[in-house]
């Protein structure tokens, strides 16, 4: 069992996760139920799945529950880009937060790889 805060991966997706949030408080009311809510689910999903896997007994379920963070990262990405298109983000928060989430996609790929090639 590993502990989740002391992998990098987890550090960045929590941060920006807290960012998320941050950035979601202006959103117009009426999306306070709809794409804010939405952004909110699928960036917490990313640490949390993290941490569920390194809960977890075996490295291959510590893989599928990375897999589940970088789909819940790739949800996020659209969000994103939805958000922005509908003008609820400037470019620079939209710019900024698109290149954390890939840096976190690119991190939670190449420890799968690493996992895969031990397992």
């Amino acid at each position: 069992m590993r502990d989740f805060r002391e992998l990098k991966v987890w550090e960045k997706a929590h941060r920006l996760t807290l960012e998320v949030y941050q950035v979601t408080i202006s959103f117009p009311r009426e999306e306070q139920y709809g794409l804010m809510s939405q952004l909110r689910r699928c960036s917490s999903s990313i640490p949390a799945n993290i941490a569920e896997g390194c809960g977890r007994g075996s490295e291959a379920e510590f893989a599928h529950f990375l897999q589940i963070a970088l789909g819940s990262a790739s949800e996020l990405d659209y969000h994103l880009l939805l958000a922005y298109d509908l003008q609820y983000l400037k470019e620079t928060e939209y710019k900024r937060l698109a290149m954390e989430i890939s840096e976190i996609k690119r991190m939670l790929a190449g420890f799968l790889q690493k996992l895969r090639a031990d397992g």
